[in-house]
């Protein structure tokens, strides 16, 4: 078992920033897509009774594709004509701007450190998925520090004067404080659950963790993976 587990992470790190990965967007009318679709369609069941314009996607621990779920999921809410952003809040090992091939000078971090730069001046638009990007910026050397501030929620308030739907990717849970930090800020959370690669240990671990925050947990994604261009996923409560 820890033989397939070393050799499935292995395969993840080599993979993890194929542009191939945008399956919503690539292929549409594939089954993996109307996956996407049912999990854009669980997520709007939750917005009936709850305010859910900021949604967070972590995971237990890496390589289990929740930057991956993150931006196919954006996908499709794009699909409907909403006005969406992705943040790449992992200031530790981001990956939304290599996965785009975008400039990952600027971002969240500098956005955070800097007294000049306004917010639209660090936004990226990606049109072949019609959604935006905030990328993470330069590492920074307190992640979870910058994360716990007010500039952070007054970023965040922006945001939502200008988005429908803002999605948040960030660290896995167990490893470091920064999705816990910002599941207090955001509407909800998501955690992603990838086949062959979480330790069930560390999901309960991951889920004790949201809840000592009183975090908005609506699910999660079981992702796993059957082949080089096929995911299966599920979403539940």
């Amino acid at each position: 078992m820890f033989d397939k587990r070393r050799k499935k992470l292995k395969q993840m790190s080599r993979s993890q920033k194929n542009p191939s990965s945008m399956i919503a967007a690539i292929s549409p009318n594939s089954r993996v897509a109307e996956q996407f679709r049912t999990i854009r369609t669980n997520i709007q069941f939750s917005m009936v009774t709850k305010n859910l314009q900021t949604i967070l996607f972590s995971s237990s621990g890496p390589y289990e594709g929740k930057s991956t779920i993150c931006t196919n999921v954006a996908s499709v809410f794009a699909d409907q004509g909403k006005r969406v952003l992705v943040v790449d809040a992992d200031m530790r090992l981001p990956s939304i701007a290599k996965i785009f091939h975008l400039n990952n000078k600027v971002g969240l971090s500098t956005l955070m450190t800097s007294q000049h730069l306004k917010v639209e001046e660090a936004i990226q638009h990606v049109e072949a998925v019609h959604f935006d990007v905030l990328p993470s910026g330069i590492v920074p050397p307190n992640p979870s520090e910058l994360l716990d501030t007010e500039r952070m929620d007054e970023i965040i308030d922006e945001l939502k004067q200008q988005y429908d739907l803002i999605l948040f990717d960030l660290p896995p849970i167990v490893s470091v404080t920064d999705a816990q930090i910002m599941a207090t800020k955001v509407d909800g959370v998501i955690l992603v659950i990838r086949k062959d690669i979480a330790e069930v240990e560390e999901v309960y671990k991951a889920k004790e963790l949201l809840d000592l925050v009183n975090a908005n947990v609506l699910g999660a994604v079981f992702n796993g993976e059957t082949n080089n261009y096929d995911y299966s996923n599920s979403y539940y409560r």
